[in-house]
């Protein structure tokens, strides 16, 4: 399945495989990772500068020279700004880091180049500045954020030429702030506080792709969701659905995020291939109203 990322007219696959765990592979290992990615139609890889210090990038790009894949066969985005102990969106930084990233990934050019965690002392000025040189240089097509608020990208976006593509938030099953205010409004919950300001529809409204990153996880401190024991009644209803839809539960949980009209694409970053494979199955299904629902409230979330 295919989507226009944000307002820059490629054609990219919903699913994207993110490459964080790359650098643990050999690289026969990482180009069977990319070749089953090409198997299920996933042209898209997401990066990151800090991925195993660089391994990574690294990483992929033996796996492209053994596959004597094309650069035009793929659409590549990293990201940066962060720093040991700090964020830096300095134009210095992000001008350097693209140089080491275009390095380790042996590319000419990347398509996205998204800004990664907020930067407090971000001016805005100066990374418009750089965005404009990299730009004009050909090392960068389009823009994008990771784990911005709304006023963040207005500001950021207030110096830009073109609109940012893409912002990059945790979405899933069992972290759903994107979702929860809105489903409150006007209630007297803690459901119902604004969170985010309402991201999600800000990038509907704004064409800005969102990108959903660790669609299995519950957070970064208690791991993913799948057989957790907090979570045994949102497995079961994953799985009642799986058996049903005759897929993974992988593809479930990913079909749960592709459901959602804001058309977000998901990022798994899962490096064994047949759970590649089975996490493509999200492809050939959609979920219905009462499913979709059923899911979000077996999380332990509730309607007014």
């Amino acid at each position: 399945m295919k989507q226009t990322l944000g307002q820059t007219g490629l054609e990219v696959s919903r699913i994207a495989l993110g490459y964080m765990r790359m650098a643990t592979l050999t690289p026969q290992e990482a180009a069977k990772v990319l070749d089953a990615a090409a198997q299920v139609g996933i042209d898209f890889f997401d990066h990151a500068d800090i991925y195993g210090g660089g391994e990574s990038e690294r990483r992929f790009a033996q796996a492209c020279k053994l596959l004597g894949r094309k650069r035009e066969e793929r659409f590549l985005q990293s990201k940066c700004g962060i720093r040991k102990g700090y964020f830096d969106f300095s134009k210095e930084h992000i001008i350097s880091s693209v140089e080491g990233i275009l390095s380790r990934l042996e590319t000419d050019y990347l398509d996205v180049l998204a800004l990664h965690r907020p930067d407090a002392l971000m001016e805005a000025e100066e990374v418009a500045e750089a965005f404009y040189q990299l730009k004009k240089a050909g090392k960068v097509r389009h823009f994008g954020v990771s784990n911005q608020n709304i006023y963040q990208m207005e500001l950021l976006q207030s110096y830009l030429e073109a609109p940012l593509a893409v912002n990059q938030l945790q979405f899933s099953p069992a972290h759903t702030p994107l979702l929860d205010a809105g489903l409150h409004v006007n209630m007297k919950e803690d459901a119902a506080t604004m969170r985010d300001g309402g991201l999600l529809d800000y990038c509907q409204l704004k064409n800005i792709t969102v990108q959903a990153w660790s669609p299995f996880l519950i957070s970064l401190q208690k791991g993913i969701f799948i057989d957790h024991p907090d979570y045994e009644a949102l497995n079961q209803a994953v799985a009642d659905l799986a058996a049903q839809y005759n897929v993974s539960c992988e593809a479930i949980i990913v079909a749960w995020i592709m459901r959602h009209p804001a058309n977000i694409q998901t990022i798994v970053g899962s490096m064994n291939p047949e759970r590649i494979q089975k996490i493509a199955q999200a492809g050939t299904i959609q979920l219905t109203r009462p499913e979709w629902y059923r899911i979000y409230q077996k999380a332990g979330n509730t309607l007014p």
